[in-house]
């Protein structure tokens, strides 16, 4: 089989190589890329023998946008679109109504594998009318892991491919609820080494990690991706502790607010990685200020070593605040019973 590739970055680039193994023609395209096979989109699109299926594997966004777009004005009725990048998945019912108008099929894919699929096969999750998956499938079946199989050979279903659902979307909202799951399960690892590393208790956490990776509940792929970075660097030293996210995370998140499913083990994990881009906390700022206002607790003007609870070091309860917590008029308000603390104890621990 043909296929069109657009993108041949880390992911395109490995894809398009793995699909050739497989003994199918790709035609390759990348302005920014010396793999490319022709120059521009029209080249390729004269390349392909009509059916053509055409993948696409460019940012979200305005990228994949504009290259939808193009390919609208350059195939013909018949021909398949796929987005294998990760765009929102509502994005996908607007590039399906584009092409649709020309009589031009549309696929969503999620595509999970990273850099390891090239030789381990990627997960592929696919939304879009069940005509144009069969129109693909030998690029699926190209690209998905090999499958298993029982004691008499014959292969298992639901090995790294899945059609999703035929509506339009379904592959990427199954690929952004799988990232979503992803960023909580690499917390809650990363807080576990993070307490095995604050203690003397245990001495080799990194052979602690590795040992997990065998007949434990929490064994994984990303527990094996995590143990091969401490034997590179055991104690991360050389790593800074900032961590960015792609999108998918928010978007899962949103989602899960406009169906009102609780989400607190993914939401907390997204916040995490936003904590970790702040070289110190403003809100930690207010609620130290809030607590030396209403119970006279020390404030520090730098961190401690450690992290240091004791509370000695920083300036003691403000004027204002003594006046508030003792009825006093305070900038036209009153404190009330001089003898609680905002939790109505007597302010003498943390409230």
């Amino acid at each position: 089989m043909q296929l069109g590739l657009v993108g041949l970055g880390k992911m395109g680039g490995n894809m398009a190589e793995r699909i050739r193994r497989a003994g199918h023609e790709v035609v390759g395209y990348d302005r920014h890329s010396e793999k490319r096979n022709v120059s521009s989109l029209e080249d390729l699109v004269q390349a392909l023998e009509a059916p053509r299926a055409v993948w696409v594997m460019v940012p979200a966004g305005d990228a994949t946008r504009s290259v939808v777009q193009q390919l609208g004005e350059l195939l013909s009725p018949g021909d398949v679109v796929i987005d294998g990048g990760n765009s929102k998945w509502t994005d996908d019912q607007i590039h399906a109504d584009m092409l649709s108008e020309k009589g031009i099929g549309y696929l969503d894919c999620g595509v999970s594998g990273g850099v390891w699929g090239l030789e381990n096969g990627y997960a592929l999750m696919v939304g879009g009318d069940k005509d144009d998956v069969a129109k693909v499938q030998p690029i699926f079946d190209a690209l998905k892991p090999p499958s298993p199989t029982d004691e008499s050979g014959q292969e298992l279903p639901g090995a790294g491919f899945v059609h999703a659902g035929s509506r339009v979307g379904a592959g990427h909202f199954a690929k952004m609820v799988h990232n979503g799951i992803e960023y909580a399960m690499m917390q809650a690892y990363a807080e576990g080494w993070e307490l095995l590393e604050a203690t003397d208790v245990v001495d080799n956490v990194a052979e602690v990690f590795d040992s997990w990776r065998a007949g434990t509940v929490i064994r994984s792929w990303l527990l094996d991706l995590l143990v091969a970075a401490l034997q590179e660097d055991t104690h991360l030293d050389k790593i800074a502790g900032y961590a960015e996210d792609s999108g998918e995370g928010r978007w899962t998140v949103e989602a899960a607010i406009d169906n009102a499913v609780p989400m607190n083990v993914i939401a907390a994990s997204l916040f995490a990685r936003f904590s970790s881009r702040q070289e110190e906390s403003p809100a930690m700022k207010a609620i130290s200020a809030m607590r030396n206002q209403f119970g006279g607790h020390a404030f520090r003007t730098a961190p401690p070593k450690g992290g240091d609870t004791s509370g000695d070091g920083g300036p003691a309860q403000s004027e204002a605040a003594q006046a508030a917590g003792s009825g006093q008029e305070t900038g036209g308000r009153s404190g009330g019973d001089a003898s609680l603390d905002a939790e109505g104890d007597s302010g003498s621990g943390e409230s």
